[in-house]
């Protein structure tokens, strides 16, 4: 009896210990990758230019267009991106109301950010350009006609023009972070462009 009850005690002491290690790892775990929203956060400010308009989305408090003009205080969006994935909110500078889709596909601006339906997922095209989708309503695009208004989320799809942005640094500013994929086309890198395409044979 005696010998299964020690042998009892030292598994016992065993598990106990195994369960130590056990938080301890998971303890250091959370502390070197963070479990705050903030330790996840990345946030940068840059412009929102719309395909359709011509200029730039503004978020003037609860209603949002794509009728800001470039450098406008309105059109400086801070942007707030998640570490892992390409989940972010986009919040006005100026009003500090941040971009929503409601259920019934309606564009809005709401000063609390947290809900699910501020949440929009990035969409790399092709042509350079930037498509965003709803995080909780998928197949749901943000987009505005050509008047600069918003476009209900069900009529939207990703071959849209209305759904196709291009991020720009504000007027006289630049990000250090590059991996953004800001794209400015001159005068002189279109003629650059065009003199490496046809190089001149003696």
């Amino acid at each position: 009896v005696f010998f299964f009850l020690n042998k009892f005690i030292i598994i016992l002491l065993d598990l106990i210990i195994s369960s130590t290690c056990f938080l301890s790892i998971s303890t250091g775990f959370e502390f070197i990758f963070g479990t705050d929203d903030v330790s996840r956060k990345q946030v940068r400010i840059y412009q929102l230019y719309s395909r359709t308009t011509g200029k730039h989305v503004q978020i003037l408090g609860k209603k949002i267009n794509a009728n800001g003009d470039d450098g406008g205080k309105y059109a400086l969006l801070v942007v707030e991106t998640e570490t892992f994935g390409s989940h972010i909110r986009i919040k006005g500078k100026e009003s500090g109301y941040y971009i929503c889709m409601n259920k019934n596909g309606k564009i809005i601006g709401k000063p609390n950010g947290n809900s699910q339906e501020c949440v929009f997922v990035e969409e790399y095209l092709e042509n350079n350009y930037t498509a965003l989708v709803s995080a909780k309503y998928r197949g749901w695009y943000l987009g505005f006609n050509r008047k600069g208004r918003p476009k209900k989320g069900s009529n939207t799809t990703q071959t849209q023009q209305e759904v196709h942005f291009m991020k720009r640094h504000p007027k006289g500013k630049a990000d250090p972070l590059e991996e953004f994929r800001f794209t400015t086309v001159t005068k002189r890198t279109r003629r650059a462009r065009r003199l490496k395409s046809n190089p001149k044979t003696n």
